[in-house]
């Protein structure tokens, strides 16, 4: 099967094509065409398939990561949007949980009241209510209410609409009539309910989540519509498949219906490619490091498993978000960050970027700020000539420019403002790491640390070295492993439903029903996308918490039919899960079941292993000798470095750096103390010392 993979980041996009039965792969990288990233994507698959030689109309998959939605919210750029809510319930939306981002600030932007993803204007009530624990009707639905509110909001020239009713996750119904009457009333309308988004309680994060889908609901069905429809047109018939947060693929169908599990897709992708570069080198225990243009983005991996983010970590641009996703520390620090002196005077990096347009200074589209590839580029850690695979080259003069006019401003000299950006660049991202980790109670120093993404290989070593980290995994192609990472996932969908019982006094009958009720629905999810009951796997969770606490840990349930003994077993995974995250638990306290989850799984075809390095040796690999500046013992140097060709390197000899590795699609940079060396996993291993 030919598979391709496309991410698209803030300033290129990157693209791979493997042919799981030749096991052949070809890499390509073309700039992100901001205007409609579609387009470029599409260009790149035509270029890509040429170069290979291969008929567009005989790929069989396309699995794509995209950032639409999260930059839609974090640029708070969607679409006009109403609610229709229950009456007296208004403004749910705007008072949230009485929570402050900044507990001790009196001048404090809270994004939810700043930036309201719903204005009140837009927010219509309808008498209706459901009642607890079942849900049955208190208030019946009032439907002459619910077309008004359509006709008002077609008038007010609303775009999508969000339905939230208040005990909607019980008993969906009332947001289903509501739905079909607006849709009467205004077929054109984007329409989320919040049952269908998000089933289950916390009424300010279940509104906010489906508010979110209907916000950015029309950009990101337009666009999966028009790039599936650039892809027809360019002559390929392959279904089009997208990268959720959940770290598996959905539909292009299923997407345009609920955007919002797609705002953590690109980063998702590459924590499932780092983990699966590092586990052809049989690591396991790993920090995945992708560091592009614009961001860097954080996961960790232990034996395979990547952490998921619970009900409390779950926030994209200030909104909680209550969909599945992995947990990603994501922040403003890439290769087009922009270096700036503020106004007192700090000197700081990012989270501007310069991006795909205009770009660095060295890029030569004309941009001016000094960036941090301006800044390895000045201390000689690039070969001009030889980036992108030679197909572009950097200008030197720019990039010296841009660094010695932010010299000027600092009253340093250009090789000490260079490296000040790099250090500020490390310790920013070394910083987002320890928040992942040793804030968490895990030691950094007993994991790799997979470095890839254009940038993350130019600074993986010295991240790494500033947090004790003794080794850097630096995949085949570092560049496009978001993009690999597409090509190692499932078709994954998710489904939850709130119980609320207690130990003790449990309803066994109930929780098996619901857990087959939840089945039945994947099943028919499944089937939509063409598979059958036998290739779907089905995992349970359930949402547990101590009687009194305000979140849930997430505890595999058994398969099968749950009896005592099954319950007893999840019982004790919650308090060593409880013992695990916070030191302790409460062997006598009761113990609530909040949520029960089901995952489904459909097996996709997958990229294939990459064949074992061959190389030459390591004086053929050797590009060139030049003056490079690290610095040693406090002090900058300027050092004797060799450059090489990674295509060339033999495997298993070792080399020490100063080095700089050269490839298509990154730069690796070998500190002075540290050794490289590649293995028979095809990746290059950076140790310490």
């Amino acid at each position: 099967m030919k598979l391709i993979g496309v991410d698209v980041g803030g300033t290129f996009t990157d693209l791979i094509i493997t042919d799981s039965d030749t096991q052949e792969t070809e890499i390509h990288k073309v700039p992100t065409t901001p205007e409609d990233p579609s387009i470029g994507a599409t260009e790149g698959i035509v270029e890509l398939c040429r170069r290979g030689g291969i008929d567009p109309g005989a790929v069989d998959h396309v699995f794509h990561g995209t950032t639409i939605a999260t930059n839609a919210v974090l640029q708070y750029d969607g679409a006009r949007t109403g609610m229709i809510t229950s009456e007296g319930y208004r403004d749910i939306i705007h008072i949230g949980r009485h929570q402050r981002p900044e507990n001790y600030s009196i001048m404090q932007d809270i994004p939810w009241q700043a930036r309201p993803l719903v204005r009140r204007r837009h927010r219509k009530t309808v008498p209706e209510r459901l009642t607890p624990p079942s849900g049955e009707v208190l208030v019946a639905l009032d439907e002459e209410a619910v077309r008004r509110a359509a006709r008002e909001f077609k008038a007010a020239g609303v775009e999508s609409i969000a339905i939230c009713f208040l005990f909607s996750y019980l008993e969906p119904k009332h947001e289903q009539r509501a739905r079909d009457i607006v849709l009467e009333e205004y077929p054109e309308a984007f329409v989320a309910t919040s049952a269908r988004v998000a089933p289950q309680f916390r009424e300010f994060e279940r509104f906010t989540t489906a508010a979110m889908n209907a916000f950015i609901g029309p950009k990101v069905r337009t666009y999966v519509q028009r790039f599936d429809g650039q892809l027809k047109a360019a002559g390929l018939a392959a279904e089009l498949h997208i990268m959720g947060s959940n770290g598996g693929v959905a539909t292009a169908q299923t997407v345009a219906e609920l955007p919002v599990v797609t705002l953590l897709s690109g980063p998702a992708a590459g924590v499932l490619g780092g983990a699966w570069a590092a586990a052809l080198s049989e690591r396991s225990r790993l920090i995945t490091f992708d560091v592009g243009g614009t961001s860097a983005d954080i996961g960790i991996v232990i034996d395979g498993q990547y952490s998921e983010a619970t009900a409390r970590d779950t926030w994209i641009g200030g909104y909680p978000i209550l969909v599945a996703m992995i947990d990603i520390a994501t922040i403003g620090a890439g290769g087009g960050s922009i270096a700036h002196v503020d106004a007192g005077g700090g000197f700081k990096v990012g989270p501007q970027s310069a991006g795909a347009r205009p770009g660095p200074a060295c890029y030569g589209s004309g941009g001016e700020a000094p960036t941090v590839t301006d800044a390895n580029l000045a201390l000689g850690r690039l070969d001009a000539d030889n980036f992108l695979g030679g197909s572009m080259a950097l200008d030197e003069s720019a990039a010296g420019k841009a660094i010695d006019g932010l010299a000027e401003r600092l009253g340093i000299e250009r090789f000490e403002a260079a490296e000040g950006v790099l250090t500020i660049m490390n310790s920013n991202m070394a910083n987002a790491i320890r928040a992942k980790t040793v804030q968490k109670g895990i030691d950094p120093r007993g994991f790799s640390l997979v470095a890839f993404g254009g940038a993350g290989p130019l600074h993986g070593a010295e991240v790494a070295d500033l947090l004790g980290i003794p080794e850097v995994v630096v995949p085949l192609h570092p560049g496009i492993t978001s993009a690999a990472g597409l090509l190692t996932t499932d078709l994954k969908y998710d489904q939850i439903k709130t119980e609320f019982q207690v130990k003790g006094n449990v309803d066994l009958d109930k929780i098996n029903r619901d857990f087959e009720a939840l089945g039945s629905e994947l099943l028919e999810q499944f089937a939509s996308d063409g598979l059958s009951e036998a290739e779907v796997e089905q995992l349970r969770y359930g949402d547990l918490r101590y009687v009194g606490q305000g979140y849930e840990l997430r505890v595999a349930v058994p398969p099968g039919t749950l009896d005592g003994a099954a319950l007893e077993q999840v019982w004790q995974a919650f308090h060593e899960l409880h013992e695990q995250e916070y030191g302790h638990f409460f062997a006598d306290s009761p113990i609530e079941i909040v949520n029960i989850r089901l995952t489904g799984i459909g097996k996709m075809p997958k990229i294939a292993n990459p064949p074992e390095p061959v190389g030459e040796s390591l004086a053929a690999a050797q590009v060139k000798t030049a003056m490079s500046v690290f610095r040693v013992d406090g002090a900058l140097q300027r050092l004797q470095t060799k450059f090489y060709n990674r295509a060339k390197l033999p495997p298993e000899a070792a080399f020490d750096g100063p080095a700089v590795i050269l490839q298509k699609d990154t730069t690796t940079v070998v500190p002075p103390g540290w050794t490289a060396s590649l293995d028979k996993g095809a990746n290059l291993i950076l140790t310490k010392g």
